[in-house]
């Protein structure tokens, strides 16, 4: 029977393939549709999406909002990966029940829910880095939180770029600002607004938007669990490209 670590590392290894994938034709082609259907979202709706995340950066960056618990130091990774499921089921219901919600109210409470949706992600993925073992306190810790969310909801291209970034965390970190001011924020939404807008659109139809909702904000949760779990397996497992 294999240890517990042996099949962390088995599915991690799994993971990496499918992040180490080149974008497909397929994939461009459909970016290609998503921008288009950008210039179809009402201006006030970009702006509560940009705003939301120009706010949620700032606030990771300077870890004014997102309080956890001091990191954990001494576990083995299966009771630290426990630990994060039961955060992430925990975090998903929350985000369901406000995707519902919001979805059944219309265009204006629809729209609340983005920003909503985001801090709940946020709280998730700085109690994870804790429970991996790693100080949220520290500056360089948080952009690396900022670069899971990236990952988990970019489009195919950028992704592959982020993926290698975090693979090379070590050397990549000395190439970033030490200034949040310096920190390119616009690029960072334009990216998550364009993996979620289709989704989460529906969400504002009248009739459908509680489903929507509810579906949209459990899938977002589930793909980014599985993203800062292997996100962390890798930096305490290993993980380096020659290992692929």
């Amino acid at each position: 029977m294999i240890s517990y670590e042996e099949q962390a590392f088995f599915e991690l290894k799994k993971w990496q393939k499918k992040m180490s994938k080149k974008p497909s034709f397929k994939s461009k082609v459909t970016k290609g549709v998503q921008k288009k259907f950008n210039n179809l979202v009402p201006e006030k709706a970009q702006n509560i999406i940009t705003e939301a995340i120009k706010n949620m950066t700032k606030a990771v960056l300077t870890g004014s909002e997102f309080i956890t618990k001091a990191p954990l130091l001494y576990a083995v990774l299966e009771e630290r990966e426990k630990l994060v499921e039961e955060k992430l089921n925990f975090y998903r219901k929350a985000a369901t029940v406000s995707g519902a919600g919001t979805g059944a109210g219309g265009l204006l409470l629809g729209l609340a829910d983005f920003p909503i949706l985001l801090s709940i992600k946020m709280k998730f993925l700085f109690d994870t880095a804790s429970i991996f073992g790693f100080d949220v306190k520290n500056y360089t810790e948080r952009l690396y939180i900022l670069h899971i969310f990236l990952l988990a909801f970019s489009s195919d291209e950028k992704r592959y770029e982020i993926y290698h970034n975090i693979l090379n965390w070590e050397n990549y970190i000395n190439t970033l600002p030490s200034n949040l001011n310096e920190f390119d924020w616009k690029s960072f939404q334009m990216e998550y607004r364009d993996y979620i807008d289709l989704a989460k659109m529906l969400q504002l139809v009248p009739g459908i938007g509680a489903v929507v909702g509810a579906y949209a904000n459990y899938q977002l949760m589930d793909k980014l669990g599985e993203t800062a779990m292997n996100a962390y397996r890798m930096r305490l497992l290993g993980g380096s490209s020659s290992d692929l």
